[in-house]
């Protein structure tokens, strides 16, 4: 059986589509924090059972008769996000999972400006050493993270952040279609795999000219500096912590470090993945989200 963590995601829910096009639901289980939430796939035939990171005996339970399980990266940062995907890699093995797949980034590296990106190279040193088959899908920056940083800009046209530097943005649906394939064994990856990401990276210049091109009104970009930056959000009443993350995102991306672009996400979905203006286009049409922790 092929088991799914966090299938009621904004990602994980979109493998367990992809999977359930390509196999049978019976030889699908999810493991969710909240059952009631996946009921839908429940009445699919699809089995569901609530496990949690931070609980390992409802991990061995939602996890029995695994052949492969799927481990989507926690919303959490530093040794507790490492820690709770250890417990989930060490459940895969005590239930006999023959291969661990890891939701894992393409920026992913120890000396990272960005602590997600940092927490991602530490499990995958787990996975590796855990001595069973592994694949670490290196994900594109999510692309709906750019709905966070537009802000108000969605309503004023004024993109006012800090110096930054171009990104990769990957859509959901994309990455979702190649964990999809390769749970059900369309093609194999040992280790991390090459970064799966969009076919150009995109400063936030870029982004303004698209918004621009899409709304038919202008967008304009303003560069502040990250401490003008960090007083803006906390006066606003965003935690000092979730700012100092978004300013390491800034960081890491003036060095360059979400900036690759590499053409095997095209190759597996057999097309060009979606691009930003595709991305953009609900986004600008949408009420903004309130701000909180891109990983």
């Amino acid at each position: 059986m092929i088991i799914i963590t966090g299938a009621t995601g904004k990602l994980g829910r979109q493998i367990v589509e992809r999977l359930l096009a390509r196999v049978p639901a019976y030889g699908v289980g999810v493991s969710v924090r909240d059952a009631d939430k996946a009921q839908d796939l429940a009445d699919r035939g699809v089995r569901v059972r609530a496990g949690s990171f931070t609980e390992p005996e409802s991990l061995a339970y939602a996890f029995e008769g695994a052949s492969q399980v799927l481990i989507v990266s926690v919303d959490k940062l530093g040794d507790e996000a490492v820690d709770l995907h250890r417990a989930a890699i060490d459940a895969a093995i005590t239930a006999g999972a023959r291969r661990i797949l890891y939701t894992s980034h393409a920026g992913a590296r120890h000396d990272s400006h960005f602590q997600a990106c940092r927490d991602h190279a530490a499990t995958e040193d787990a996975l590796s050493a855990s001595g069973v088959a592994f694949t670490a899908l290196r994900n594109g920056f999510y692309a709906a993270t750019v709905r966070q940083f537009l802000g108000q800009a969605l309503g004023s046209g004024q993109i006012v952040l800090p110096t930054d530097g171009p990104v990769s943005w990957t859509d959901y649906t994309d990455l979702a279609e190649v964990a999809a394939g390769i749970l059900a064994d369309e093609c194999r990856f040992d280790g991390p795999t090459p970064p799966l990401t969009g076919a150009r990276a995109y400063t936030y210049d870029d982004v303004a000219a698209l918004a621009s091109e899409l709304t038919g009104r202008p967008f304009t970009r303003t560069t502040v500096s990250d401490e003008q930056f960090r007083q803006q959000l906390v006066g606003h009443g965003v935690p000092v912590e979730a700012v100092d993350v978004m300013l390491s995102i800034f960081a890491a991306s003036r060095d360059e470090e979400f900036a690759v672009v590499d053409p095997t996400l095209a190759e597996l979905i057999g097309r060009e993945p979606l691009d930003l203006a595709a991305v953009l286009r609900p986004i600008l049409t949408a009420r903004p989200e309130p701000v909180g922790t891109p990983h």
